[in-house]
């Protein structure tokens, strides 16, 4: 192996200096071609074209790995100490190269660099050409590439221009799509007393309203003009505005106690003797139906509490025991007491789960009509109920176990109290008559209608009363009889049993079940509406006759019962054709027929606002609800919504050990099917009115937007005194609106003592979260 020698005692020949010098001559002038500074240049480097990468063919593109590609036979044949020297100008030259790049990068400030280098190899072909020539061939090449640094500065000014048209628009974009996320959830983060950091949700929902939705008032309003039937004056929905009167505020006016009979358990629109002493009959119970006061006839007065009222027991201990000093009426402990209905023990009222039907408890009887019909499938199949009659509710009230909602209803009659005592218990119920009006619920809201000794004459009136549940129940629901027709052998039994099998029939209602419970006795008859219309169509004769093509079957307020069948719907997208989806998924589940609407509330897609609706809610309850607003929701229990849109608000409360009664006002959109549809429970009203309850049954009110509307009609205040009526010492009011609206409701509510709790402004959106104290007038 030859080994160098050091370098002091090489000879330093004539030859070694011409060469020595040629080579850094060569180098230098490389150099000088290839690190030229494209800031002096005045254009950005260009990137590498096709046609260049095409001559490299598969050389590397690092300036080290390009000058070893220049390296000449002639320098490979020199001595050790060439290739020494040949190392360290190269080692050098990459320091030098590094250096220029940084500097380059500094200057090319914002503009666009290609890490691929210039090839040298493209100046220089041959290492052993003269100077001259290289030279030369660098002017030429110089040349050319200032034309073409000219061509490419003219594209790059136009690219720089495209740049800022694109980066414009980008910023125009982005700005409009902040306003849409803006709008679509606002929400701000606040500290309240007690809590942490809370988001409290104010996305406005209710900016626009589709003209392609029609109300229940106007529903109701054509089909009494077509069956020729005014409402009475004290049943206007709609106020001529001559009729409107400048409202007056209780901060105005002498708040004073009610103080004539029965005060604490006052129910304007059903307890206006005046309007009811008018009546020309009372034989389909008119008298037990709404007669709202008017004008003057309104009491501008509040409701006293009864004497030792305190804070109702919480759910589910109050389903067996509540308060007998919050619903002091005995006439039911002994009236009922032979039939386990409710009884009394010092303070309490207790409830054994029984009833005339429900010998061994209400438990038992409910499994009895699942073992019956399996098909029933309660929970699951079957999650709406409407129970006619219901006494105190005890059928509701144990439906719950089985994740099935009820709706019960009765008048207020000689049975004292017994809905106030279902609302108490913590059981939905409503004051109600099957009497000369519709039910105050669309088509098709209940997967089954149940009566239990509930005391309707269902066969009479051409079947009239039959035939408005046959409207209510969905296509292949059920009606779950249960009375002592049903299996009792008295001639009066035996007769109402055969008129009102033979109306069945008639209606082409199938009975599937006649079963008698062998513990206890007690009978059922389940009977299954047709799912279509083929048993119509085979009819022999027309009785009950079909309805007319016209009269709309999801009007209800104020509109008379018909005795007529309304043909069920067929075709694909229509409301009725299909039985939604199992509970729990049919909470959150679009109703298909929802897909054949365009708009929505809102002006999008119905489909599409329905599922944002969900999302909206979950993220408000979750959010702002169940942390932020100081409610304890351990106490809550009967909650009402009091405008209701899609029934986001309920549905995202399903989880919470409270039930939800969702109010569409009758001149806001009838979305009151779509809600039923949900697998929930809601109906009509129009807040221009007293509401059919008592007083002090319900632990939470949600007015969402609600009062901006009223503002237009008939004003805020008379609403407020109603909610401050039949809401619970210690239950909350939230009230969601513009600052406008809210800012008249605020000084309402401090002049009835409510305490306000949260109290949020956001824009033009306020929040408030009041609670309703004990306070009462002292006279």
């Amino acid at each position: 192996m030859r080994v160098a020698k050091p370098m002091r005692d090489r000879r330093k020949t004539p030859m070694y200096y011409l060469i020595t010098g040629v080579f850094v001559a060569i180098l230098i002038l490389a150099a000088i071609a290839f690190f030229r500074s494209p800031s002096e240049q005045g254009t950005e480097v260009v990137p590498q074209t096709n046609e260049a990468a095409s001559q490299m063919g598969s050389r590397e593109n690092s300036p080290s790995e390009a000058r070893e590609g220049e390296v000449t036979k002639d320098s490979e044949k020199d001595s050790d100490f060439e290739q020494e020297m040949d190392a360290t100008e190269e080692k050098n030259l990459e320091d030098k190269q590094q250096a220029d790049h940084e500097k380059d990068g500094d200057k090319v400030d914002g503009e666009k660099k290609d890490d691929t280098p210039v090839d040298i190899g493209e100046q220089k072909k041959d290492s052993d050409a003269p100077v001259e020539e290289d030279a030369k061939e660098d002017e030429e090449k110089e040349d050319e590439d200032k034309k073409e640094e000219r061509k490419d500065e003219d594209k790059g000014e136009e690219k720089k221009v495209e740049d800022k048209e694109e980066e414009k628009k980008d910023e125009e974009t982005q700005s409009k799509d902040a306003e849409e996320k803006k709008d679509d959830s606002d929400t701000a983060t606040i500290e309240e007393p007690g809590t942490n950091k809370t988001e409290l949700e104010l996305t406005v929902e209710n900016k626009e309203v589709s003209n392609t939705w029609t109300s229940q008032a106007n529903e109701s309003k054509q089909e009494m003009k077509k069956e020729d039937v005014l409402p009475s004056a004290d049943q206007q929905t709609e106020k001529k505005p001559e009729e409107k009167q400048p409202e007056q505020s209780p901060i105005d006016m002498e708040l004073k106690l009610c103080s004539f009979s029965n005060a604490a358990d006052y129910i304007p629109c059903l307890d206006n003797q005046k309007a009811i002493k008018k009546l020309r009959s009372r034989s389909h119970y008119e008298h037990r139906e709404r007669h709202c006061p008017t004008g003057d006839d309104i009491k501008k007065c509040l409701v006293p509490l009864p004497s030792g009222y305190q804070a109702h027991v919480n759910w589910p201990q109050s389903r067996k025991q509540v308060w007998y000093s919050n619903v002091p009426h005995p006439g039911l402990v002994s009236y009922k007491k032979d039939q386990n209905w409710v009884k009394k023990k010092d303070d309490l009222l207790l409830f054994p789960g029984g009833g005339t039907q429900f010998k061994q408890g209400a438990q038992r009887y409910i499994d009895f009509i699942q073992i019956s019909l399996p098909d029933i499938a309660w929970g699951k199949h079957v999650r709406t109920v409407l129970d006619v009659g219901c006494g105190v509710a005890s059928f509701g009230g144990f439906l719950f176990d089985k994740n099935v909602i009820t709706m019960s209803f009765a008048p207020k009659d000689e049975h004292e109290a017994q809905v106030q005592l279902a609302l108490e218990r913590g059981i939905p119920a409503i004051l109600a008559v099957m009497g000369t009006q519709r039910l105050v619920y669309p088509s098709y809201a209940y997967d089954i209608a149940h009566c239990a000794r509930c005391r309707v004459p269902w066969h009479v009136d051409g079947g009239r009363l039959l035939l408005e549940l046959n409207r209510l129940i969905r296509p292949g629901g059920y009606f779950v009889w249960s009375a002592t027709p049903v299996y009792k052998n008295e001639p009066e039994d035996v007769q109402i049993w055969k008129d009102t099998k033979a109306l069945a029939d008639n209606m082409c209602w199938k009975m599937i079940v006649k079963q008698r419970d062998p513990k206890t006795g007690v009978g059922i008859a389940i009977f299954q509406k047709p799912k279509d219309n083929t048993c119509y169509q085979k009819r022999q004769k027309n009785e009950p006759p079909m309805c007319d093509e016209s009269d709309n079957r999801d009007a209800a307020w104020y509109v008379p019962m018909q005795s007529c069948l309304h043909k069920i719907p067929e075709g694909d997208g229509i409301r009725g054709t299909r039985w939604p989806q199992e509970w729990p998924q049919r909470v959150n589940a679009t109703p298909d027929w929802l897909g054949t609407i365009p708009k929505g509330l809102f002006g999008k897609p119905a489909v599409e606002e329905f599922e944002s609706d969900t999302i909206h809610w979950q993220h408000v309850v979750q959010k702002s609800y169940a942390r932020g607003l100081e409610i304890d929701w351990t106490v809550i229990r009967n909650v009402m919504d009091m405008k209701a849109g899609y029934g986001g608000f309920a549905a995202a409360l399903v989880g919470y050990p409270v039930w939800v009664l969702n109010v569409v006002p009758v001149t806001e959109p009838d979305t009151l099917p779509i809600i039923t549809d949900r697998g929930l429970i809601g109906q009509y009203h129009d807040w221009c009115e007293s509401f059919s309850t008592y007083p002090r049954t319900y632990d939470l009110l949600h007015a969402d937007h609600l009062f901006s509307r009223l503002k237009q009609s008939c004003g805020v205040v008379n609403t407020v005194v109603e909610m401050d009526r039949i809401l619970r010492p210690g239950g909350w009011g939230i009230f969601r609106d513009t600052t406008t609206i809210l800012g008249e409701i605020e000084p309402l509510l401090k002049s009835l003592h409510w305490e306000i709790r949260v109290s949020y402004t956001q824009e033009q959106e306020q929040l408030i979260a009041a609670q309703k104290t004990s306070w009462r007038p002292s006279s």
